[in-house]
């Protein structure tokens, strides 16, 4: 997983509330068990026509907006299901941040699992960033070593996060990685096991 410190990207303005996992990767597409290869599948039904042609009108579609590595949205984003697909697409996509005023609690787990930092802004602050990428090029710096994120020309705001959360995306760990930490602590317990409860565990 990559490690994520400081990072300096072009926003896109999602200026959508209530963003659910199906709309950001449909249920059709969830039948891969790979991490890679859902970037095509993101937000699917928003950007293509039910022809399969390609939705010019969809924000993600306009090319302005290619490689830009935040997604800038309103509240309550990623509800629903608790797919981690949603993620995975997200990451896959080229995204290294979403920044809202609130996340769904699973998606928000699954975002941070995968590298993909979730930082919790303001309402005000948000609809006031959305106007002003709507209107120019938005760029955004987001240090999560000092926790603040700030746009060009525009004052610095600090955001909070898990300790845990941000020493795992600070040292890009995995469920692996971290497993993989604590290895001779989980050996040492496993020799140390009474014969007797492997047995009654077995029986």
């Amino acid at each position: 997983m990559q490690p994520f410190t400081v990072h300096k990207g072009r926003v896109v303005p999602l200026d959508r509330s209530n963003v659910d996992t199906d709309q950001i990767i449909p249920k059709q597409f969830l039948k891969r068990i790979e991490k890679s290869g859902f970037g095509q599948f993101l937000f699917y039904e928003w950007r293509y026509h039910r022809d399969g042609q390609l939705n010019t009108e969809c924000i993600l579609n306009d090319p302005q907006y290619k490689g830009a590595t935040i997604l800038l949205t309103r509240e309550n984003f990623g509800s629903g299901s608790s797919r981690e697909h949603a993620a995975w697409a997200l990451v896959d996509w080229g995204f290294r941040a979403v920044v809202a005023p609130s996340f769904a609690d699973i998606f928000y787990t699954n975002a941070v699992n995968n590298g993909l930092l979730p930082v919790v802004m303001p309402d005000e602050v948000v609809d006031a960033w959305l106007k002003q990428a709507q209107k120019e090029a938005l760029m955004m710096t987001i240090d999560l070593c000092k926790q603040i994120v700030q746009v060009e020309d525009g004052i610095q705001f600090s955001f909070e996060i898990n300790p845990v959360h941000r020493e795992r995306l600070l040292e890009g760990l995995d469920d692996i990685a971290i497993t993989e930490r604590y290895v001779n602590d989980i050996e040492a317990y496993e020799k140390a096991r009474p014969l007797v409860a492997l047995y009654n565990e077995w029986v």
